[in-house]
């Protein structure tokens, strides 16, 4: 794993289609095998009426209705995609679910600038109710849902918690997202809306106050603004409720190859993560 570690050390925290091109490559060997040895169980499942509502269930074996765990991709609240059999980013974690035992989903959902706030919260809503009424029909156990974003993946859950709250799912997995501790950047207003209104709409106070069990993690080489999240909400997570929630730092890894490894060598997070899961769905 080293030549890998040094490779994403090499590219630094920046963001960008070429970072994100160099990341992919670095893992595409690995996560084609697992493509192939984890197909997807059904796919492009209608859960709403817009285009984007389609989500994918990756089953794991057996009879026992399984816990769930639904996946919300990154993108820049702009782009993003859950994947396929040759398009293996985000699918990964359906496949690295199913091999641990849950039933994977890994949704699509609404984008910026068409769908602004809080679209995403509302379509991890919509999946969620969607699970509540047809997951025992493909093997899951609805009232044993966790969710998990990473980054616009990860506010769309802070913001589910805002919008609906935690009666409905047992856990969330949030990785390198931004909650508003940190001043909003100029291309987030696409989704947002004018900066005014960053208060109203961040998910700050949700995640920051909820009692639902939180994983939340970031990368060794997440961008300054995303590791600042990452503490301020521990920090916040510590002074309010006299604990810090679960958390992670992700050695050797950058903000996109923090999803994108999932189901390779370096299980270290697959394995937190695995663990949280099933200790939350008990």
């Amino acid at each position: 794993m080293k030549p890998i570690r040094d490779a994403i050390a090499a590219l630094g925290t920046d963001l960008g289609p070429d970072i994100l091109g160099q990341c992919r490559a670095l893992f595409d060997a690995e996560q084609m095998a697992l493509a192939a040895a984890v197909p997807v169980t059904q796919a492009d499942i209608a859960y709403g009426p817009d285009a984007r509502h389609r989500l994918d269930l990756y089953a794991p074996k057996g009879d026992a209705p399984a816990p769930i765990l639904v996946f919300v991709h990154g993108g820049g609240f702009l782009k993003g995609d859950k994947g396929s059999a040759d398009a293996w980013p985000n699918a990964n974690v359906g496949r690295m679910a199913a091999q641990a035992g849950f039933l994977g989903v890994v949704i699509n959902y609404r984008l910026a600038p068409d769908h602004g706030w809080p679209a995403g919260a509302e379509d991890v809503a919509a999946v969620v109710n969607w699970l509540k009424s047809h997951a025992a029909a493909h093997g899951g156990d609805a009232d044993r849902i966790v969710l998990m974003g990473t980054s616009a993946g990860a506010v769309h859950v802070a913001g589910y918690l805002k919008l609906a709250g935690s009666d409905a799912v047992r856990a969330a997995v949030l990785l390198s997202g931004l909650y508003g501790y940190t001043p909003l950047d100029p291309r987030d207003t696409l989704y947002y809306g004018d900066a005014s209104f960053y208060p109203d709409r961040m998910p700050l106070e949700a995640v920051a106050a909820t009692k639902l069990p939180l994983l939340i993690a970031c990368a060794e080489f997440d961008p300054p603004r995303f590791q600042a999240e990452f503490l301020s909400l521990l920090q916040d997570r510590l002074a309010r409720h006299g604990a810090m929630p679960r958390a992670f730092i992700q050695s050797g890894h950058n903000h996109y190859s923090m999803a994108m490894h999932l189901g390779t060598a370096d299980r270290r997070l697959l394995q937190e993560i695995c663990a949280f899961v099933r200790e939350t769905t008990a």
